[in-house]
């Protein structure tokens, strides 16, 4: 499996959170509180993170293109929700371990 974290410098980032687990949990299983939260995409899951002024991702899948298509479904959701901030993608990086 393959993994990119994505980091958005947010003082909402406990709000992102919560508006994220809340929208995809009417489509998938979602587990999470205000600071942690697993999304399960049907490529592997997104687990966020919200600290007091970020808002942290890791996605996981079996190939890059699932890995392309979950960082775009996160950014994506995302940037719905973070118009207000004009937030276009998360900083992503792979991790190369």
């Amino acid at each position: 499996m393959l993994t990119d974290q994505g980091r958005f410098e947010t003082p909402n980032a406990s709000k992102y959170l919560r508006q994220l687990c809340k929208h995809f949990a009417h489509k998938v299983p979602v587990d999470h509180n205000d600071t942690r939260g697993t999304i399960a995409l049907g490529m592997g899951p997104a687990t966020l993170q919200a600290t007091e002024n970020t808002l942290t991702a890791e996605v996981t899948a079996p190939a890059p293109a699932d890995l392309a298509e979950a960082r775009g479904i996160i950014d994506r959701h995302l940037a719905r929700f973070a118009f207000r901030e004009e937030f276009e993608a998360m900083t992503w990086q792979s991790d190369t371990a």
